[in-house]
């Protein structure tokens, strides 16, 4: 049979994108994604005719073959979509994960002011355009004892903005142990550096005096930065002056601003000093995380003195750093619940009593396969760069894999609802803490599935354990 008539029994893009199961994936990865894949796979096939006189040719083994590959390659478009995971590793707040999840009932407050029309930039009183942020400005300061506060899209967005309106072209004196690099390969340093301000390192990696940061000042120096040390501690010799030691030594004119970045603003975390004491103790101006501690969405909170705040609100960089309208309103919300007293995501699990987890962890267990998990004590952390040394007593459910733990973990990953876990000693824990929250039924049900495949596949195998 000559080529081009084995080329012209290839299904058409058309005839596939037709299928009811190819079509059942144009909600979610639209029909022209799904169209690209489905001419890929025609092409694919065409290079095994091209290259395989023997490759089978007749209509009904090339559509299965370019459904096939197809199908596959519209999975793994899928599972790139963002979606929801259970979350068992134990880390609260887990960057990966989205951190802080917005609590249900913030969400569904908010629906109807994204889903419509809002006074987002319109002053209802003065029947014109009026400033953008509606009360989290007012918020914000309240909760931080502060003069005044802006929102921004993240912390990182904060940071630069104080420093490129503040500092750019000037000295910025920061600690050797301070210039800390954080996940996703954000420097301190290279903020500086995009900022425009010149980098003035003192002291050493563990310590750093107060003659330090004097004998550093000049004329050209504008802005003292305390950075929070993220995801790593100093333990042993270590020492730095107290924030208010140093500033009552810097001479005026100089601003004493920090980086707190977990977004704490209660008194109640170990390790952690709240946005509000630093302002207390003498800083001017404070850049915090909405998503981590606070657990609010994806924002960014700087606050302090009004004069300083109003400088960033005037500078053209602000614009390109503002939330939008959905941001905004969730944050209004998570930040008048911490004024009226409601803990956070990470309080509540820290507090939460043992026996109710166990309860939880017992209401999963009874629905999994007999004999494949059990419950045992674990250690949780809070994550998102905060308390990095600290961790609160939980549970977790141990899961005896039925071959390589890792099989397993993927498995896990690969549920209808994925779930995410971890290894140690070989087996493969889901950390109750994280998990909470999540319907038992529902977490039942993606653990069974993983475990099912993954005895599937040792069986398959040959490698049962």
């Amino acid at each position: 049979m000559k080529t081009n008539e084995r080329f012209s029994r290839l299904p058409q893009v058309e005839r596939l994108l037709a299928r009811p199961e190819v079509a059942g994936y144009f909600g979610q990865i639209s029909r022209p994604l799904c169209a690209r894949a489905a001419s890929r796979a025609v092409a694919v096939l065409r290079e095994r005719l091209a290259s395989d006189p023997a490759y089978p040719s007749d209509e009904e083994t090339l559509l299965d073959g370019a459904l096939e590959l197809l199908r596959a390659e519209l999975d793994a478009l899928d599972r790139r979509r963002i979606r929801p995971v259970l979350n068992g590793t134990g880390i609260l707040l887990n960057t990966n994960l989205g951190r802080s999840p917005v609590p249900g009932e913030d969400w569904d407050a908010v629906r109807e002011t994204n889903t419509g029309y809002s006074n987002l930039e319109y002053d209802l009183a003065e029947g014109r355009r009026g400033g953008r942020g509606g009360l989290v400005p007012d918020l914000a300061a309240e909760l931080c004892g502060a003069e005044a506060a802006l929102a921004v899209n993240n912390n990182a967005a904060g940071v630069l903005l104080m420093l490129t309106a503040l500092a750019k072209g000037r000295e910025v004196i920061v600690s050797r142990g301070e210039q800390v690099q954080i996940g996703g390969g954000f420097r301190v340093p290279d903020i500086l550096a995009l900022s425009g301000a010149r980098l003035v390192e003192v002291g050493t990696t563990n310590v750093t005096t107060r003659e330090d940061y004097l004998r550093a000042v000049g004329s050209d120096t504008a802005l003292v930065l305390l950075v929070h040390a993220s995801n790593f501690a100093l333990r042993g010799f270590s020492s730095s002056p107290g924030i208010r030691e140093l500033a009552d030594a810097l001479p005026e004119g100089v601003i004493l601003a920090a980086d707190q970045g977990s977004g704490c603003t209660g008194d109640s975390m170990a390790g952690e000093l709240p946005a509000r004491k630093y302002l207390e103790r003498g800083c001017r101006l404070v850049a915090f995380s909405a998503d981590k501690l606070l657990g609010g969405p994806q924002a960014g909170i700087v606050a302090g003195d009004r004069d300083l705040i109003e400088a960033l609100g005037r500078h053209p960089l602000y614009r390109a750093f503002r939330p939008g309208k959905t941001i905004l309103t969730l944050l209004e919300r998570r930040l008048a619940a911490r004024l009226n007293g409601e803990p956070s995501r990470a309080e509540e699990a820290r507090d939460r009593d043992p026996k109710e987890l166990r309860r939880y962890g017992r209401r999963i267990l009874s629905r999994l396969p007999r004999g494949r998990a059990r419950l045992v004590p674990s250690r949780a952390a809070w994550g998102g760069g905060s308390t990095p040394d600290e961790t609160f007593p939980s549970l977790a459910l141990e899961l005896g894999p039925a071959g390589p733990p890792e099989r397993l973990l993927t498995a896990l990953r690969e549920a209808p609802v994925p779930v995410v876990g971890l290894i140690r000693d070989d087996r493969v824990l889901l950390d109750l803490s994280t998990l909470w929250g999540t319907e038992p039924a529902l977490a039942a049900a993606s653990v069974s599935d993983a475990l099912a495949r993954d005895e599937l596949a040792a069986q398959e195998t040959g490698r049962v354990r």
